[in-house]
């Protein structure tokens, strides 16, 4: 029986670390700081967190523009830092900014110019090339200089660079930054086709939540350089399902009853809503006993699942809370 040689995953990271020295200052800034990370092929996965926290300089590290200062970065197997050519023909990617494409250059001659760079020649890139720019809205405007183009069409253009060539892995960096709604729906579908039909890898990172909930198959959240957590979207949801919403007749004073730790109460058209987490079921006893007791008549229990923003917050929120408790605890 021949022996069968595991598939890589499509991006692999071990120990990762990458810290800058603050300028004017004999002081250094962590910017990450030993994250490993696996992400398996053909996955939409979602690289997750507040501004500041390592999400960019992450990404130019797989990029091969930034260098780390320790770890590896393995790409469908291939090291970025010992075999870089063929690592970099795994990738494409859109980046934060502006600084995707070449303003001197038309929209064709850009998407020509970075599909050359991987390699991608002849027909078949010219073909590829007016594809995208056709079903981008570009086409009639395919010979004018990027420096003329909206926001939003510069982005447009940066995506079809990082398409052109095929690419097992596409690294999107809020791709849809600066477009209108109509563009946008484009590029969450051609995400879904990437990533479902092509069985392409998809990294994305973006501040829209709800677009990271409806795409990504697995979510790394990283807080100050490092990971908070990394796993399936289903498995994250289903961990916080603690959530209930209790719906009552009248008025609720709050003064006069014991509310769980991070439950709001809203009243409103003469009824209350209770909403917010209980980890313990005694607790939600206890809620109903009291509520029971001041005559408030009970209209509805539900336990509601999370969205991923409210998960987000809150696990920011508790890495705040165990950064404070860890700087009491040194002070004493």
């Amino acid at each position: 029986m021949k022996n069968m040689q595991a598939v890589p995953p499509a991006i692999e990271l071990k120990n990762l670390s990458k810290r800058y020295r603050i300028r004017g200052k004999d002081k250094w800034l962590t910017a990450v700081e030993h994250v490993t990370l696996s992400v398996p092929r053909g996955q939409v996965f979602g690289f997750l967190g507040t501004n500041g926290a390592g999400k960019t300089t992450t990404i130019k590290m797989i990029c091969g523009l930034i260098t780390p200062d320790s770890g590896d970065i393995h790409l469908n197997g291939y090291d970025v830092r010992h075999q870089r050519e063929q690592a970099m023909k795994q990738i494409g990617a859109v980046l934060e900014g502006t600084r995707n494409i070449y303003w001197r250059l038309t929209a064709m001659e850009n998407v020509l110019y970075f599909g050359r760079l991987k390699n991608f020649t002849g027909p078949k890139l010219k073909s590829e090339a007016e594809r995208l720019l056709g079903e981008l809205g570009l086409w009639e405007r395919r010979n004018d200089h990027i420096r003329t183009f909206s926001r939003g069409m510069q982005q447009k253009v940066a995506i079809a660079c990082a398409l052109v060539a095929n690419p097992p892995i596409v690294l999107l960096d809020e791709p849809t930054l600066g477009l209108d709604v109509q563009a946008a729906v484009t590029v969450k579908e051609w995400i879904k086709t990437l990533s479902r039909e092509q069985a392409r890898t998809i990294i994305l990172t973006t501040h829209q939540l709800d677009m990271a909930e409806e795409l990504c198959e697995r979510v790394a959240i990283i807080r100050k350089g490092r990971l908070l957590t990394d796993q399936r979207l289903g498995d994250l949801l289903a961990f916080h399902k603690e959530h209930y919403q209790i719906r009552v007749k009248g008025h609720l004073d709050e003064q006069l009853i014991d509310l769980p730790e991070g439950m709001s109460c809203e009243y409103e058209n003469e009824e209350t809503l209770l909403v917010g987490a209980i980890e313990d079921p005694m607790a939600l006893y206890s809620l109903l006993s009291q509520l029971r007791a001041m005559n408030l008549p009970l209209l509805a229990v539900d336990q509601v699942e999370p969205n991923l923003e409210e998960v987000f917050i809150n696990m920011i929120n508790e890495a705040k809370q165990g950064e404070n408790h860890e700087l009491l605890s040194h002070s004493v």
